[in-house]
This record gives structure tokens, sequence and C-alpha cells, in this order.
């Protein structure tokens, strides 16, 4: 039988692993608390300043910085919450969601050359786990 929670552990780890490999192979110079926060949006949709620091694992002060810089550069909008009209949510622009996909692009360029030469059984096995952890991911934020 296997060790679930060290497969657990192993993929969590070789995925951020690779991330980080990856993401220095690009070369760009951009925080990568920029990629989360817009992964963040792009995902779970607008929320409160204070939601997303939690979510994106920042201090508040920190993503208060980090949403001035984004909203400068047009990657996010704060938008106003119809539940609290005192309070704003972030949003991403369009233009913030194709930044997000290019970025995906690169990260998927640079990562390429691990996997050159996987046989066709290896792609569908690592199409199934994928599909299998976002499934998994998914269903567990709705029923959050």
């Amino acid at each position: 039988m296997t060790d679930t929670r060290n497969t657990l552990a192993s993929l969590i780890s070789s995925a951020h692993r690779l991330t980080r490999i990856a993401a220095q192979s690009t070369g760009d110079q951009t925080s990568p608390a920029v990629w989360r926060t817009l992964s963040i949006l792009a995902a779970d949709g607008p929320m409160r300043l204070g939601e997303l620091a939690r979510a994106s694992r920042v201090a508040q002060p920190t993503m208060t910085r980090l949403v001035q810089n984004l909203a400068s550069e047009d990657l996010i909008r704060r938008i106003a919450d119809v539940a609290d009209s005192r309070a704003w949510l972030i949003a991403t622009t369009p233009k913030g969601e194709r930044a997000l996909a290019a970025w995906r692009d690169r990260l998927a360029d640079a990562a390429a050359p691990f996997f050159v030469g996987l046989s066709d059984d290896d792609w569908r096995s690592l199409a199934a786990a994928a599909s299998i952890v976002e499934q998994r991911i998914s269903d567990t934020e709705a029923a959050a």
C-alpha cells in the first residue's frame, strides 16, 4: 500500500521546487507575490484586502502596497462590495489576466526541458494526476 502522507508531501514539494526552478530560469524579476496574488484572484474571484492577504500568506500592510502597485499597472481593480458599502473588493483586470496567462506560458516553457522524452503513458499519468489535484482542490474549496 502506498504511503499517502509521503506521496502528498512529495507531490507538494516537487511542484513547489519545479515552480521555483522554472520561475528562476525565466529571468523574470517580478516578485512571486505578484503572480501568487493574481493567481488567487483569478481562481477565487474578487475578495477583500484582508482575505487576499490571508490567502497569499502576507501581512495586510504588505498586501496594501502590493495592491497599490498592481492597481497602478492596471493588473487589478477595486470594486464596491455590495455587501458592505464601506469596503472594496480586489479583482483582476483583463490586462492582469493576460499577464498571468503569459506568465504561466513562460513557466510551462521553462519547465518543458524537465519532461523531454516522457512516454505517452507518462504524459497521460501526469495529465491524470493534474486533473485529480485540480478536482480535489475545487471540491474542497466548494465545500468550504
